[in-house]
């Protein structure tokens, strides 16, 4: 079951009294964040996690924490473990999340619920904030400043050979596809739709291996890979046509 808030805790009100002193930020947003609007937008998101999540079930935790906890997270670039560690050793944090004395929901609650949240339910809510912000005057709303993280994952280096077995890669998967659509008319043979990818790969890991090891065997190997590409591009040609063409017959059928 959906739940909105945790009931006051009377403790808290003195952390209130001294947030604006020992973090004047979290203190401005805390207002911000008061507006209803902006709880009602994330509410309506996370009510459709489940088709009964607001009348049945456990009790869930509480919205007004899971924004809150969301918002600290992006304020300071943590990320979902961290931001469950710092709130639990915080009393500010706990009071600006409205946590109080409750537990903490962990990292892994916390990722499936923020991933409710649609994009254009942030969209709005973003609108919505620089819209109170302004009026507020926390900010005058000039400048607009966008999280370019970059994330690191594992990939080949873009070289030449590579490129080219990955070209002949998503071709020769277009073609299988085709080929399913294709079957019954049997206007083209079984070479149109011969698949190179292992060719590709084989031939381009050889041109490298040799590269650095004898510079005319890398070179042949590198040749064998372009013919390669060249021939499924070819391939590729002739299908597109006969697909160009049935397309227009189908087409025609509903014409009046």
């Amino acid at each position: 079951m959906l739940q909105d808030r945790y009931e006051k805790d009377k403790f808290f009100e003195r952390i209130f009294n001294l947030a604006a002193e020992m973090d004047p930020i979290l203190f401005q947003i805390d207002r911000l964040l008061e507006d209803e609007a902006l709880y009602q937008l994330i509410r309506s998101d996370l009510a459709k996690r489940y088709p009964k999540t607001e009348s049945t079930g456990r009790k869930s935790t509480p919205v007004e924490v899971l924004l809150r906890m969301l918002v600290v997270r992006r304020l300071y670039n943590w990320s979902f473990e961290q931001t469950e560690k710092r709130v639990k050793d915080s009393l500010v944090l706990r009071w600006f999340c409205r946590l109080y004395f409750e537990s903490v929901p962990d990292d892994t609650t916390l990722m499936r619920w923020a991933g409710q949240v649609q994009a254009e339910t942030l969209a709005h809510f973003n609108r919505r904030l620089t819209g109170l912000a302004t009026q507020l005057k926390v900010t005058r709303g000039r400048k607009l400043r966008t999280d370019g993280t970059v994330v690191e994952t594992n990939i080949h280096l873009p070289s030449d050979s590579r490129l080219l077995a990955d070209s002949v890669r998503v071709l020769g998967r277009t073609l299988s596809r085709a080929r399913k659509l294709l079957v019954e008319k049997g206007e083209l043979g079984p070479e149109v739709f011969r698949n190179r990818i292992r060719s590709a790969r084989k031939t381009a890991r050889q041109a490298q291996r040799r590269m650095g090891r004898n510079q005319d065997l890398g070179q042949q190997a590198y040749a064998k890979l372009v013919k390669i590409t060249h021939q499924t591009v070819a391939q590729v040609k002739k299908v597109l046509t006969v697909l160009k063409l049935a397309v227009r017959q189908k087409l025609g059928r509903f014409r009046p």
